[in-house]
Parts: structure tokens; sequence; C-alpha cells
């Protein structure tokens, strides 16, 4: 459906190495640099930069890459839809997500293998930047990113969960006995934060900018299972979402107390590439978004 010419030249664009890409495609490097020569002559164009090792793709190159993902994006497609007539909906579902909702989203592949039982899925813990690369790429399904950082142009967002933040510190600290903290106190304690790229330490330093208290963590981590684990120790406190702990639970010794003066929540959801006709997958996993989203927003 698509020339193998053109997926080895995807996965040198994603690998940036011709032995790494050879074996990603399971060809030699020489039937792979072969097959990039052949498409550079079939097109009339260089497609790589020429050296002893890979350095990096022409513009024509770049722009190739980009009409060969399109067409693998839609000829994967087209399998599961032909799939899905005949067996029901099959393959792989990719899906990236923001440290914070890697609990959470849970309830929403759950409900979906129940629906599809036949797929396979891939949950990847990545930044919020990287998922949208990877969309753009055709490298995910769909993310689970917050709302307000999917609105570039080009993405399709479905809001799901709402955050509420805590202050998660030792149960026998500073703020023992306390029902509420402000952000402000909260930032005059030993932290342990994600690290500056991730969209959740963004949301968190922008409330602290606000309130006027800029905070440098004494720690910082990638992992919010790091995290916890750091502040369970007793030597650091966070600014977790609450729904991690009630998927996850409160570590031992610690408690989690209410974030106040300001009282923010962030809208967190799935986001896909704007493009008609969704896949299959995509399309599926899209509608058993906004149903669980429905699930929320009904009065308990």
């Amino acid at each position: 459906m698509i020339s193998r010419k053109y997926l080895y030249l995807i996965a040198l664009a994603r690998e940036k190495h011709f032995g790494r890409a050879a074996a990603a495609c399971h060809v030699s490097p020489s039937t792979l640099s072969a097959a990039i020569r052949d498409l550079e002559t079939e097109l009339g164009v260089a497609v790589v930069e020429r050296g002893k090792q890979f350095a990096g793709l022409t513009p024509e190159g770049r722009s190739v890459v980009e009409y060969a993902q399109r067409m693998a994006a839609s000829a994967e497609g087209l399998k599961q839809e032909l799939a899905t007539q005949r067996d029901g909906l099959t393959g792989r579902l990719r899906l990236g997500v923001i440290p914070t909702a890697l609990t959470v989203v849970a309830g929403l592949t759950s409900s979906f293998a129940r629906r599809h039982p036949h797929v396979t899925a891939e949950v990847l813990s990545l930044s919020t930047d990287e998922i949208l690369a990877r969309l753009r790429h055709f490298e995910l399904d769909a993310g689970i990113v917050y709302v307000e950082s999917a609105h570039a142009a080009g993405f399709d967002i479905v809001p799901v969960w709402r955050e509420h933040h805590v202050l998660l510190t030792g149960a026998d600290g500073r703020f023992a006995g306390r029902e509420t903290v402000s952000w402000a106190e909260a930032a005059s304690i030993p932290l342990c934060l994600l690290t500056p790229d991730m969209q959740n330490r963004k949301t968190i330093d922008a409330v602290l900018a606000k309130v006027g208290a800029g905070v440098t963590p004494m720690l910082e981590t990638n992992s919010i299972i790091s995290i916890l684990a750091h502040v369970g120790s007793g030597h650091w406190s966070s600014i977790v979402p609450r729904s991690v702990l009630e998927t996850v639970g409160t570590p031992p010794g610690v408690i989690a107390i209410e974030l106040v003066e300001p009282a923010v929540d962030w809208a967190t959801g799935l986001v896909t590439l704007a493009r008609e006709p969704q896949a299959p997958m995509v399309a599926s996993l899209v509608a058993e978004a906004r149903a669980l989203a429905e699930t929320f927003e009904k009065p308990a």
C-alpha cells in the first residue's frame, strides 16, 4: 500500500542513524541505503545530507518524510477500517500521557479495552511537547495532556478530567492539623517537583509567580512515583494532583492538604490530530473519552 522505500525513509528520520533505522525495518544498512538512493533517483532530489554518517535530511527530504508519514497513516487507517468490518477493531493503540495523568488514564484505557478486546495498547510517559511532536509525526494515535496546552492549530482536544492540586507533606510537619495551605506557604518549604519541561510544573510555576512566591525546588524528577517516594522519606513536600492519590494512595506518614489562595484546577483531556476522516482506532478512542467525560459531568 506504501512503498518500502518511504517506510525506510520514515524510520531513518525517526532514528537519525542508518544502522538503527535498518534494524527497526529488519533489513541490512546496505539495503536501506540502496532504497534511499533509489528514492532520490525516482524523485529527482536529494533527501539525505551526504556524509560518512547520517547528517540530517535536506529541506526536500523533510517534505518527503511529511508526505510519507501522511501516506503511512492513511494506509494504516484503511487497514483498520477493513479489519473492523471483518473482525471488529484490531491493532495497537499508541498513547502518550503526561506523568500526572498516568494513574487516571487507566479509567480510559480500561473502558476502551473492554469495548475493543482485540486491541493491544502501549502507554508511554512523555512530556506535552513530546506528545504533540509525535502526534504530528504519526508516531502516536493520541495523547493525554492539559487542555490549555493543546490549542495549537492542527489538534482536537476532548476535555475529560479536572485536576485539583494538593500539598503533599509530612503528617507531623509544619502544617500538621491544617485543612488548607496557601500556595505562598507551600512555596516556603523544601519542595520536590516535576522537571521544568513538564506542563504540570509550568502550571505550578505560573500560580506561584502570580502570588509572588517563586520557588526553587530542592529536588526535581520527571516521575510522579519518584515524587511520592521522596515525599514519603520525610524530607520533602510536593504539589500533586489529588487524582494521583485517589488512584495509588497516599504514602505512609504523609497527608494531603487542600491548596487555596488561589483555589485553582486544570482540565486534562484527550488530544488527537485534527484529521478527517479519523482512523477507526482514533475515532473509537475519542468516543470513549467523550463518554467518560459525561460520567464525570453527571451529578453524584
